[in-house]
């Protein structure tokens, strides 16, 4: 009679399961979750997902599993997420089809169903690979979501492979308003201290939005209530202490007690936790116990027909002696109905570890055998990994090594780029290991950009060759394997790994035989440095070596990247003769996008010399051909340069229209979080330009706030700075600058000068004078280089505006000549040639003479005039709001009140509060009334008339609150436009309405009375 196993009840997990639930329903009403479901091994993470796919079907939800294989470690990319893709595809064919649409060759690498083997491998041919999968991968599920919840749940995340775990931590951050659940199961006692978990676990705690629920082990009562759902009839008390003391509260092991308890095997009841696995494998007959430990050597499941070849056993025979393991409860047939697998990871474990020495190895490579004889028995994306695994477990060399270079150039078709890395370190591994004729017949080739294979190699590197080739662990074909291994570790973000395998090549390399070679890995060695004096010498190096030599792609490729390193900080004109060289050679040789490359490098050093319009002639060259090659790249670093260069020069309207169309470049490609992320800062910066506040804040908003590179994020939270300052929100632009500072970029000038700016607005808006003339001097410590002017300008427009506002002030007054004399000479040397240029100059002036005493307000005038021209309502606000305040000092009232009224309604048209409200004080203080009526109402938040007090008039109290602050009387007559005179008599009859006998008493009473804001 068959015996229950497991329990019909589900025991002591309704929290988790309502948990779930909940998160079912938020999902449904657009709002995506994600949650990790943490246990020890056989807590019931499996039974609880069960559960859930229950209650998600029951609901109208689609739900797809995938499971994570014991191989993932050993290079089998996404594993899970093909399995539940297919899964997916199998349940709703027809939607995954129409969801598909577009994006079936990035999607047929994850699963081949889906699309064309070729285009998937076209799709990943560089190492934006990655990037466009992932982005196409979010946009599928946010399609196939848009009519029905989708949960996608991933079991045994401690055996996933990286790619896998980067794809689900993308997802998790990159699905908005998507009706997708994602879940993923794994056990927390597996994770030692440095299992490759740990780090996905702490990346995921860090996002808010991720939800971890920990199963614990059962309780005795709830033991007891499982007990009683297996054996339909209560446990006795010495049965209940005996398992709950052996189980430990494991539900997995307490169903292995019953089971053994119903068939009367004492055994069952053992302390060791192996006999306990096996004692019901070992109760079955010997040839149901070969199956299984063929079984276990498969793998986490094992298609159907691949077993039978393995084992070569009758059919009818097999099935018998796998219904006799099903009926047990040890095998269960898989998801797809395709093949089998252990109930529990455990049993296979425990099976797999009871083998005799060599009898494993025998298992392993019978499959190897088989497989390679009849590659069609398993999936087409999981056949060439799996031998790989096959053939390496095996332990055969001779066949492990082209197989583990096979399986490599496969996971760089999908651009799993650590995956790749673990099989050529294995490769790399082997090779000492395999006879040299063996060797000779290898051709590994290097799948590399611009990477000099030999005059006799043949264009595609996995071409048979006419005859065998010496090869030994110092020839070049493991130099080649060497390039693969550091391209792969450089994408895949292992740039120690990267940098070690550049060295370990160049051991191997004689420099004066093989130049072009050594160049590359110098080459390839300073990309890994990063910025640099360090990848500058590598560089120089490169260049050395094969500067006299033939052209070549690597040559081209040297120089351009030498041309580069000055190109953000301080380009001369030597890097244009590099950058044109380069060029010249690239297309000599015919490498295109080594010269597209070299195009776009020659078209910043130009915008960096001050020679934009040509810079733009060569993006015009760049950008046709990089849309026929159809290069992501070229074109998102066209667009970027473009809407740079266009902003520089004041054209932020083109800048937005081109910014506009990189973003939906960056989204059909996939690079909305690499290039996209630029783009979507450069969008928002040209956005802020033109006074489109609203659309910038949404769609800085609506950036994830982990995505790009800590300088990108960094500019991003920038934006927002700018955007909340103007708002007048301080608290937020404090914040948000703070973020920025704390990930800014290492550019001095690109980055930093605009950090600076919005730190000396920030300051002079609270009032910190002292720090806004700190953070000036410090900007002015160095000189700054040509084509940085647009950063320069209104950093020293602002500083010299917080030395004009601290007028007045004691603590303000000293080394105020000498600040103001630095800042005349750090503009001396810049550019005014263009309308925005000679506006910010004008500008300058114009503060300049403010913070010295004076008042120009024909100079105000005259950059007003120049700023129009450009169509920007910034600096225009400014410069508008100065002229009014300067012809209300000079007593042209009616001349103030227009200018003040353009200030207002333009600031009031952008969303600029902080120009209204200033505008506001302004006609307050010098009693205006704009000529043409109301500029609009006032800003919200504003101050509110105030009731009279004492019988002090409204300008008297205006006097009052500089009373308080310790102005005297000429600095009371210049800050509200009146004469030192009429402000004297203003504080006599302020002292006498207060009852007062000095100034000191009246400031004391404004402040105790709250006359006055403290």
């Amino acid at each position: 009679m068959e015996r229950i196993s497991v329990s019909p009840v589900f025991v002591a997990r309704s929290v988790e399961l309502a948990e779930l639930a909940a998160a079912l329903d938020r999902a449904g009403a657009g709002q995506p979750q994600a949650l990790l479901v943490a246990g020890d091994a056989g807590v019931g993470k499996t039974r609880l997902l069960e559960e859930f796919a229950a209650v998600a079907g029951a609901r109208g939800a689609a739900f797809a599993l995938g499971g994570c294989v014991e191989v993932g470690a050993d290079g089998l990319p996404y594993a899970p997420v093909a399995s539940a893709l297919r899964a997916l595809h199998r349940a709703l064919p027809a939607e995954v089809e129409r969801a598909a649409v577009g994006s079936e060759a990035h999607l047929a690498q994850l699963l081949p169903e889906l699309g064309d083997a070729a285009e998937a491998a076209a799709a990943a041919r560089d190492e934006y690979g990655r990037a466009r999968l992932f982005e196409h991968t979010a946009q599928f599920f946010e399609r196939l979501a848009a009519d029905r919840t989708v949960v996608v749940a991933l079991e045994d995340l401690h055996w996933s492979d990286r790619s896998t775990r980067e794809l689900l931590v993308y997802l998790v951050r990159m699905l908005h308003d998507a009706r997708v659940v994602l879940v993923g199961s794994y056990r927390s006692d597996d994770l030692h201290r440095r299992h490759p978990l740990r780090p996905f676990l702490a990346e995921l705690d860090r996002l808010r939005t991720v939800q971890r629920l920990d199963l614990a082990r059962l309780a005795r009562a709830e033991v007891a209530e499982q007990l009683h759902g297996i054996l339909d009839a209560a446990p006795s008390p010495q049965l209940l202490d005996r398992v709950f003391t052996r189980s430990e509260g494991i539900p997995f092991f307490v169903e292995e007690l019953a089971a053994s308890h119903q068939q009367g095997c004492s055994a069952g009841l053992t302390d060791s936790l192996r006999d306990l696995l096996l004692v019901r494998v070992e109760a079955l007959p010997e040839p149901v116990q070969n199956v299984l430990r063929a079984l276990a050597q498969g793998g986490s499941a094992v298609e159907y027909r691949l077993l039978e070849a393995v084992l070569g056993l009758p059919e009818d025979e097999l099935i018998a002696l796998l219904r006799a393991a099903v009926d047990v409860n040890i095998l269960r047939p898989t998801a797809d109905g395709d093949g089998y697998r252990f109930r529990h990871a455990l049993v296979r474990e425990a099976v797999a570890d009871d083998l005799l020495p060599g009898e494993g190895s025998r298992i392993k490579r019978r499959y190897a055998t088989v497989l390679a004889e009849r590659p069609q028995l398993v999936h087409d994306d999981e056949r060439t990994t799996r031998l790989a695994n096959y053939w390496y477990a095996a332990g055969d060399p001779e066949r492990a090594l082209p197989a583990a270079l096979d399986a490599a150039r496969e996971a760089r078709s999908r651009s799993a780029f650590a995956e790749q890395l673990h099989l050529l370190e294995r490769a790399l591994e082997l090779w000492d290991r395999v006879p040299g004729e063996v060797l000779a017949r290898l051709r590994p080739g290097a799948d590399v950009e611009s990477y000099p294979l030999d005059p006799a190699d043949p264009a595609d590197p996995s071409a048979p060759s006419d005859g065998p080739e010496p090869c030994s662990r110092s020839g070049p074909r493991c130099v080649d394997l060497l390039a693969e291994a550091a391209v792969a570790a450089r994408l895949a973000g292992e740039r120690e790994r990267s940098l070690g395998l550049c060295r370990q090549a160049l051991r191997l390399i004689d420099e004066t035989a093989d130049p072009a070679r050594a160049a590359w890995f110098l080459t390839l060695s300073s990309r890994v440095c990063g910025p640099g004096d360090q990848a500058k010498a590598e560089l120089e190096h490169a260049r050395r070596l094969i500067g006299d030599g033939p052209p070549s792609a690597v040559q081209a490729e040297v120089l351009t990247r030498l041309a580069a390193c000055d190109v953000v900080e301080w380009p001369v004109e030597e890097d244009l003769d590099l950058a044109e060289s380069a060029v010249r050679i690239a297309r000599q040789v015919g490498a295109e996008t080594v010269e597209l490359h070299a195009r776009c490098t020659l078209s910043s050093l130009l915008v960096g010399l001050d020679r934009e319009q040509e810079g733009l002639a060569e993006l015009d060259l760049v950008l046709p051909r990089a849309l026929a090659l159809q290069d992501p790249d070229l074109l998102s670093r066209t667009h970027v340069l473009y809407t740079d260069v266009y902003e520089g020069l004041g054209r932020s309207a083109e800048a937005v229209e081109v910014a506009r169309a990189g973003a939906r470049m960056a989204r059909i490609n996939g690079l909305l979080g690499a290039s996209g992320t630029t783009l979507r800062g450069n969008l928002a910066e040209s956005l802020i330009s033109l006074g489109e506040l609203d659309e910038a804040a949404d769609l800085l908003a609506a950036a994830p706030p982990e995505l790009g590179s800590a300088g990108e994020r960094g500019f991003l939270a920038r934006m927002r700075g700018v955007i909340a300052l103007l708002r007048d929100d301080l608290p937020e632009a404090a914040r948000q600058l703070a973020c920025c500072i704390e990930q800014s970029a290492p550019s001095r000038f690109q980055f930093q000068l605009p950090e600076a700016e919005l730190t000396i607005r920030l300051a002079v808006a609270e009032g910190r004078f002292q720090d806004a003339r700190a953070e000036l001097l410090r900007q002015l410590g160095a000189a700054f280089p040509r084509g940085k002017s647009r950063y320069v300008w209104p950093l020293l427009v602002h500083g010299a505006a917080a030395e004009a506002d601290g007028y007045g002030l004691p603590a303000a007054a000293d080394g105020r000549p000498e600040v103001l004399a630095r800042i005349r000479g750090a503009a001396a040397g810049l550019r005014r040639t263009l309308p925005l240029e000679r506006g910010w100059s004008l500008l300058l002036d114009a503060e300049l003479a403010r913070a010295d005493g004076r008042s120009e307000p024909e100079t105000y005038r005259a950059a007003a005039e120049a700023l129009e021209a450009t169509g920007l309502p910034y600096p225009l606000d400014l410069a508008l709001l100065r002229a009014a305040e300067a012809e209300a000092a000079r007593g042209d009232r009616a001349a103030a009140a227009g200018l003040l009224h353009r200030a207002q309604a333009q600031a009031a048209r952008h969303g600029d509060v902080r120009t209204r409200r200033e505008a506001a004080l302004l006609a307050e203080r010098a009693r205006l009334r704009p000529a043409d009526g109301p500029a609009g109402p006032q800003p919200q938040g504003g101050p509110e008339p105030e009731p009279a007090v004492f019988g002090l008039t409204p300008r008297e109290r205006d006097v009052l609150r500089l009373v308080a602050l310790g102005r005297t009387n000429r600095q009371i007559a210049q800050e509200l436009f009146i004469s030192p005179k009429t402000a004297s008599v203003h504080v006599s009859n302020i002292l006498a309405k207060l009852e007062v006998a000095g100034r000191g008493e009246a400031a004391a009473m404004a402040h105790r009375l709250r006359l006055v804001p403290a």
